[in-house]
């Protein structure tokens, strides 16, 4: 698909931008320009693809997404290398994943190939906006929404897909060598038969009064448990988790349709096994998780996806009390694979995996 180039007119001057990226947080800052493609049902499909100044959306009052909350979205990073090149992480996990999404949202897929050009078209246009400090990236949101304007209750025909761009810092902000997670007891984020195997915006609000609660609890993160049994643990607000045990094994929860399939969880699962390690995907309970941080067994967890790569585990807390695993730093275990994951993303390690896709 032929891409129209908008420039444009009046670009954040680079002494303000790169003033900006010295210290840039995490998604409040972004680049002068986004994607854009549309959709109809009735007009071939996907059509009108466009790189353009980043700019508000008009949107109907009766936008189906406004009512029926038809939203799915990926999150990636572009990563500056070595060399001065820039590098994406398995896109194609990603454009797999968001078709994966769009399948069980009733929305169309979006072709491979056309997925990962439209990001290739925004880096080549915001190619500065790529922090240089130390640990940054350009995050980018693909996203897409049914914008047709109705109010009965069916899959919409009308459809955007957009591309913005954000650099990025550091994730958590509490500068801690560990996180602290709360364990709710209260909230689910996903059922058997929901969407927690799609990465919609649904299941991101649902997390926000539970992870609203960690806060006031001094944690930084939420992590829940299956809505059926309320024992078994699933995932935090936005990242999965693996448990690290003195006998050389690591168990991480299975996905068993509650649970977003994270590429970095992937990613660690391989690295994990290359390592000699036994990788099991099965069900681990919170009582368990106690018990093992107690006795010792339990020497590590971590915690893993796109925007905090791998973090360490060091407290968790709960209605019932807290407990620390190991000595509540950070785990050997979880500081060689966030290394190694690093190093591969930003061309310090040789990728033998053909994860990495060079853009530059």
């Amino acid at each position: 698909m032929d891409f129209e180039h908008i420039p444009h007119a009046a670009p954040v001057p680079s002494a303000t931008r790169d003033e900006a990226l010295a210290n840039p947080g995490f998604g409040t800052l972004f680049t002068d320009h986004m994607v854009v493609i549309d959709y109809h049902a009735d007009k071939g499909g996907w059509h009108s693809a466009r790189v353009c100044p980043r700019e508000p959306i008009a949107l109907d009052p009766a936008a189906a997404v406004l009512h029926y909350a038809q939203e799915i979205f990926e999150g990636m990073k572009a990563y500056r290398q070595e060399d001065g090149g820039v590098a994406l992480f398995r896109p194609e996990a990603n454009a797999r994943r968001f078709n994966a999404s769009a399948e069980r949202m009733a929305m169309p897929q979006l072709p491979e190939e056309l997925f990962i050009e439209s990001i290739r078209r925004l880096i080549s246009v915001d190619r500065d906006w790529i922090p240089t400090i130390e640990g940054g990236s350009l995050y980018l949101r693909p996203f897409m929404f049914a914008s047709e304007a109705f109010l009965g209750v069916r899959p919409a025909r009308e459809y955007k897909f957009l591309v913005i761009a954000s650099p990025a810092g550091s994730y958590f902000k509490s500068g801690a060598p560990a996180v602290k997670i709360w364990v709710s007891s209260d909230y689910v984020r996903a059922a058997p038969g929901g969407t927690g195997a799609a990465k919609t915006g649904g299941n991101y609000a649902a997390s926000l009064v539970p992870q609203a609660e960690a806060i006031e609890k001094g944690c930084d993160q939420v992590v829940f448990l299956d809505a059926v049994e309320k024992k078994w643990i699933e995932e935090l607000g936005g990242m999965n988790l693996f448990f690290v045990f003195d006998d050389g094994t690591v168990v991480t929860p299975p996905l068993t349709g509650t649970i977003l399939p994270g590429i970095t969880r992937d990613s660690l699962i391989r690295l994990l096994r290359e390592e000699g390690l036994t990788v099991r995907e099965e069900a681990y309970s919170i009582d368990q998780w106690r018990a093992d941080a107690a006795s010792g067994r339990l020497v590590e967890t971590m915690a893993c996806g796109t925007a905090a790569v791998v973090t360490p585990v060091g407290t968790v807390a709960g209605h019932d009390g807290e407990f620390t695993i190991g000595s509540g730093g950070p785990g050997q275990l979880t500081s060689k694979l966030r290394d190694k994951l690093v190093g591969i993303q930003r061309g310090r390690v040789d990728d033998t995996y053909d994860w990495i896709a060079r853009l530059t």
